[in-house]
Order: structure tokens, then C-alpha cells, then sequence
């Protein structure tokens, strides 16, 4: 096995400036880093993990947990491209993430237990349910911790501003001629459902459009089903909207649906547009106009303030704001306006 002597003997740098090279010191030159990182490439070298950990007093990992209702948790397109992003960056930094529970086996263990229990650098928390109280056992807990897709007092936070995105959406829908705009919001038990219903009354407010109480439908846990059942809901009324905004695109896919099930047409019928810019919203016909969250942006800056803490050994304080921008595509259409012709004697 090619241990750390065989690269200082190959290169001939000492032992102790291939361990600084090994464990990403920066007062190092670029010249020595190229030589012994060539020499780890060549020879096949693979660090001892243990041996790793006892000189760093890290355990290089990083915890990672989801705390939402749906139970989709990674498997949702916008948390696990968040996470992706998260990942890429975590690993050029010598990171390993280790995944939890948010209830780990049969005993009354939480996810914070279990990340103290292993030793990790630090916790990253995808969070969307308000009132956790295991997040709040982590956050004032020594761990270092970043906390995505919500603000709150006290931590460390990364989160889109979903109060603008709502705005967007309803001014989009208005300079298309739209003023009967109809909301399927998600779950107010969830931060992102509370933010984005509050944008689009904000927004409605402030150009002066009606708020129809029909108009305003519970499409719960952002789901394809709960975004079905809440369009069924306004396609059975009277006088239905022309415009539909849903709070997440899984639930503008579902309107759509059901739009197309009885016999209707996106756009021609209803425009929509939908939140989140996942991946299949611009595959589908119609292509979903949508708010995008720059989940990228969202997961670098999150590993950012985490790391920065882990090597600073010292807990932060900072809430940024992503910016959020629509993404135009064909399920909007303008409104066509009944023109009376002039009467001919």
C-alpha cells in the first residue's frame, strides 16, 4: 500500500509538506501542490480515513437531513438539485456527506443525536416545515449548521425569495391582459407555502385585482395529485379565472392535467405558470412559464457558510436571500379582449 513516505520520496518534499498538500493547507505553493498532487495521481495513493481524522481532529462529513411533511424529501427535482450542487462543491473542499432520518430506527432517537453520535463537522438541513423542534435542538447545539428553504431567527439560512417570485408571477400574468388570476398555494403549515401565498395577495393588493375567495384553492404538500384535485375545484366554478398561478411546478403539471382531462386547453383556455423551474418544465408541452429558483446558487452558498464555519470554529449568523426570476415559456397566452363592432344602419 502507498503510504505518505513514498510520496515525500518521490518528490522530495518533506513529510510534513505533502500531509499540508493532503489536507488542502493554503500555505503551500502552487508548484509543490502540482508536483505532490501528480505523485497521488501516479503512485494511487488513498489517504487513511482514521489517520485523516486524528490529524485534522475532523471527521471530514458532512450530515444531511430533510425535514419536510411530504416524506419526498431527495427525491423531489428542486431538493435534490439543491443538494447536488451542495454535494459537488462539499467534495472539492475533501468532504463526505452521511444522510439521515428525520426519526432514526425504533429507538426515540433524533437525526441530531445521530449526527452527534458520528462525530460529523457539520449539518446541512433542508427544512420547509415550520416549528421543527429537532431543528431547533440542532441549532443550539455546538454543530455547525446551515439551514435551506427557509428564514429563521437564530440560524443560518439559505432561501429564495419566495415573496417576490409570487409577485412576479401575478405582474406576468397581468401584463398579459389577466385580472381574474386564481392561486393554488401549498400548504400554510409550510414555510415556501406561507411566503408564497403571502406574495400573491401582496401582489394582487398592489395592482388592485380582485381576490376572489374560490379563487385562492389549498393544493397541499406541493404534490402532482394536490395540484390536480385543487384545479378540479376551480374548474367547477361558474365564473373560473383565466389565469392559474400554482406555488410549485409539480402542482401547475397537475392543473394542467386536469385542465387537459376535460377537454380544455393550456394556454388557450387558462394560462399557468408555476414555481421552481424543475427540469421536465421545459420538456413538456405546453413548455411551463415558471419562477426559477437557482438551486446552484442556492446549494454552493449554503456549503459556503458551512464550511466557513467549520474552519473557523465558530457558529455564524446569516440569512441570504436568493433572487428568483421568471422563465417564460408557451403555457401563458395573452387575453382576448371582446371588441363590440360599431352597429350599421
Amino acid at each position: 500500500m502507498v503510504t505518505i513516505y513514498d510520496i515525500a520520496k518521490k518528490t522530495g518534499y518533506s513529510i510534513s509538506t505533502v500531509s499540508k498538500v493532503l489536507n488542502n493547507y493554503s500555505d503551500v505553493g502552487e508548484k509543490a501542490k502540482k508536483i505532490i498532487s501528480e505523485a497521488v495521481n501516479e503512485l494511487g495513493y488513498y489517504p487513511n480515513s482514521s489517520a485523516r481524522a486524528l490529524s485534522t481532529k475532523r471527521s471530514w462529513t458532512i450530515g444531511v437531513v430533510f425535514v419536510e411533511d411530504s416524506g419526498i424529501g431527495i427525491e423531489h427535482p428542486f431538493f435534490n438539485a439543491v443538494i447536488e450542487s451542495f454535494k459537488k462543491f462539499a467534495e472539492k473542499e475533501g468532504y463526505d456527506l452521511l444522510f439521515a432520518s428525520n426519526n432514526i430506527g425504533n429507538e426515540p432517537k433524533t437525526y441530531v443525536d445521530h449526527f452527534l453520535y458520528r462525530g460529523v463537522d457539520g449539518v446541512v438541513v433542508v427544512c420547509s416545515a415550520l416549528n421543527s423542534p429537532n431543528l431547533q435542538k440542532l441549532i443550539e447545539s455546538d454543530v455547525p449548521s446551515v439551514v435551506i428553504d427557509m428564514d429563521m431567527r437564530g440560524a443560518n439560512v439559505v432561501y429564495s425569495d419566495n415573496v417576490y417570485g409570487s409577485e412576479l408571477a401575478v405582474e406576468y400574468l397581468l401584463s398579459l391582459g389577466h385580472k381574474k388570476i386564481a392561486h393554488l398555494y401549498g400548504s400554510e403549515t409550510l414555510y415556501v407555502g406561507e411566503q408564497r401565498l403571502k406574495g400573491f395577495y401582496k401582489a394582487m393588493k398592489k395592482n388592485n385585482l380582485a381576490i376572489v375567495p374560490e379563487y385562492v384553492v389549498d393544493g397541499g404538500i406541493f404534490t402532482y395529485e394536490g395540484g390536480k384535485e385543487a384545479m378540479k375545484q376551480i374548474l367547477n366554478l361558474e365564473d373560473p379565472p383565466t389565469a392559474i398561478y400554482a406555488a410549485g411546478d409539480l402542482m401547475a403539471i397537475g392543473a394542467i392535467a386536469a385542465i387537459q382531462e376535460a377537454g380544455l386547453n393550456v394556454p388557450n383556455d387558462f394560462s399557468i405558470v408555476g414555481f421552481d423551474d424543475i427540469q421536465i418544465s421545459k420538456y413538456m408541452t405546453p413548455g411551463l412559464t415558471t419562477i426559477k429558483q437557482e438551486t446552484s446558487l442556492i446549494g454552493k452558498t449554503a456549503a459556503n457558510l458551512l464550511i466557513d464555519q467549520i474552519n473557523t470554529i465558530e457558529k455564524q449568523l446569516m440569512s441570504v436571500k436568493i433572487p428568483v426570476r421568471l422563465i417564460e415559456r408557451t403555457s401563458c397566452a395573452a387575453v382576448i379582449q371582446d371588441v363590440k363592432k360599431p352597429l350599421h344602419l
